[in-house]
């Protein structure tokens, strides 16, 4: 199973950025466990961190033919993307969206997320390890779908 990762605005910065809320593990040491999960999983990743909603509609756009599946942690453009989100319909593939922070216990800007209809669900709230379930619920699905 091959399966797109997409890391929002901002992501690069985790590990320095407000680390009480997204804690200390930089990203580069979340790809590394989102690597090892997939390696013993048997899955394929393409991971990709991008502070321009263009380049992620694009990846998105571009994943139709190789991917089976997306993981992604859209940061801020959840609240307000429909582009994002239309993408993401339009790919025809199963995604789960994450959140490192529970997004309904932040400000109320952060309830509203315009991806969450369009994926197949939604983990937020376990930090880092939101990923991991993310994964999860993913490989799961290659047996359910």
């Amino acid at each position: 199973m091959n399966i797109l990762v997409l890391h929002g605005p901002n992501m690069n910065m985790l590990g320095r950025r407000e680390p009480g809320i997204y804690g200390t593990l930089t990203l580069e040491e979340i790809n590394r466990q989102l690597e090892a999960s997939a390696q013993q999983q048997g899955l394929v990743l393409r991971i990709l961190q991008s502070n321009y909603e263009g380049a992620l509609i694009d990846a998105i756009q571009q994943a139709g033919g190789w991917a089976d599946a997306l993981l992604i942690n859209a940061a801020g453009l959840t609240h307000y993307s429909y582009s994002l989100r239309d993408a993401i319909a339009g790919a025809g593939i199963p995604a789960v969206e994450v959140h490192m922070s529970n997004i309904y216990a932040r400000e109320a800007f952060r309830h509203t997320s315009v991806i969450a209809p369009v994926c197949r669900g939604q983990i937020s709230g376990f930090g880092a390890q939101s990923y991991l379930l993310g994964l999860a619920a993913l490989a799961g699905q290659k047996t359910t779908t």
